[in-house]
């Protein structure tokens, strides 16, 4: 059954939301003041497909994509620059205000830059055992195949066509496969998972992709199957090596924006505890100025952050060490002789580093986060504590997605 509905607005994952008696309804690529007609979405009360848009706003835009509305990777490619900029910096202040917190949050800096430096594409065999190469589709579990992705950086133009060359080479393998592929100064690095133990003809014909494409890298699950050169990026003074498969910025632009920022934040600290620290993003450089004490759970990243700080020219020292913050976090007496702290959790946040971070008399706090929410629940543990939250930058490394970083500032 078909109905019409209007939109009010749009909602936290970038569906129009229409406001009815029995609560908000989400229909995905509708846009606030559109009449549309959709059709309800079975098992989902709350979900409506949109069919047709019958009265069109007037900041409806052409996508930049022709897979935009099937592929799930981006939610709106279809609203006006300055009206999506206006709801990214919302979705940070509805954040906070459901914390019960109260600060100046900047405008969004765009931090595409050239676009995303790493991305991860699925291989799965669809009907009548069809092999597929490209992204989820929005909520759903089949593939859809793509030709190019427009929000991706020059340096990864040949990522779809590897993708492809790697799950042909895998023709016998029946497992889903996830393809990471990584932009460095070497050249691509390449993380195969999904694909189980491989045979020697596997692995040799893997061999052959990588020097058919003259891959930087390619591991599976890690463990190395071919490579002609070191895969690094720059971070500052120094070079790091990649390990496999690690975590890296989505853009450099986003990693540039997010570390100065919170190098400001600190200001002239003298000794900084980099907490979730990774391959060393804020390490490396606030070690141009500051002694740098840096921890994460990835034993890979904290290594490399290491072997790069030893080789960089003109950096204060640095020590990195592997630690669980989820189980182990910095005590509060353990935090007593830094002058600032920097961190930046993944998506689930900080909570039990957050509340130890409380009880410490760490004079400035700068908090990196990808996700508003689990941000303003640590936050309001912070301002519990005793600190004050001087504000809020949010970032744009994702573009037409719905995440969004922060960059914020705590003092006591």
């Amino acid at each position: 059954m078909t109905e019409q509905l209007v939109i009010a607005h749009v909602g936290h994952r970038g569906d129009g939301v229409v406001d009815t008696p029995g609560g908000p309804v989400y229909v995905p690529y509708a846009l606030p003041g559109e009449t549309v007609t959709v059709e309800p979405v079975t098992g989902h009360p709350d979900r409506c497909r949109l069919l047709r848009v019958e009265v069109e706003s007037a900041d409806r835009v052409p996508p930049v994509c022709p897979h935009f509305g099937v592929c799930g990777g981006c939610a709106i490619q279809h609203w006006r620059i300055e009206h999506y900029r206006t709801w990214k910096q919302g979705l940070v202040r509805a954040a906070l205000a459901q914390a019960g917190l109260t600060a100046p949050v900047d405008g969004l800096v765009d931090a595409h830059g050239a676009g995303r430096r790493r991305v991860v594409l699925h291989a799965r065999r669809g009907a009548r055992d069809i092999l597929q190469v490209g992204f989820a589709a929005a909520r759903a579990h089949h593939i859809v195949p793509i030709d190019h992705c427009p929000v991706l950086a020059p340096d990864l133009a040949d990522a779809i066509k590897i993708a492809w060359s790697v799950a042909e080479a895998l023709e016998s393998v029946r497992k889903p496969l996830d393809i990471q592929i990584t932009a460095t100064e070497a050249g691509l690095d390449v993380d195969l998972r999904g694909s189980g133990v491989l045979k020697t003809a596997a692995q040799t014909a893997l061999v052959g992709v990588a020097t058919r494409h003259r891959l930087a890298r390619l591991t599976r699950h890690g463990e190395l199957v071919a490579q002609s050169a070191t895969p690094t990026v720059r971070v500052g003074r120094a070079e790091v090596a990649l390990p496999a498969g690690g975590f890296l910025q989505a853009t450099a632009e986003g990693e540039t924006v997010l570390a100065r920022l919170a190098l400001a934040h600190v200001g002239g600290a003298n000794s900084v505890l980099d907490l979730f620290c990774g391959i060393g993003p804020f390490a490396l450089r606030l070690a141009e100025r500051a002694r740098v004490t840096a921890v994460d759970s990835d034993g890979a990243a904290t290594a490399a952050l290491s072997r790069a700080a030893a080789r960089a020219p003109g950096l204060k020292p640095v020590a990195a060490q592997a630690r669980d913050l989820f189980r182990r976090p910095l005590m509060a007496n353990e935090l007593e002789s830094f002058d600032a702290v920097v961190f930046d959790p993944p998506r689930q946040g900080a909570e039990a580093q957050a509340r130890a971070l409380a009880a410490s008399r760490v004079p400035v706090v700068a908090a990196v986060s990808c996700n508003p929410a689990t941000f303003a629940r640590d936050a309001r543990i912070l301002v519990d504590g005793g600190y004050r939250l001087a504000g809020v930058t949010p970032v744009d490394q994702f573009r037409y997605s719905p995440h969004v970083e922060l960059v914020a500032q705590f003092r006591r």
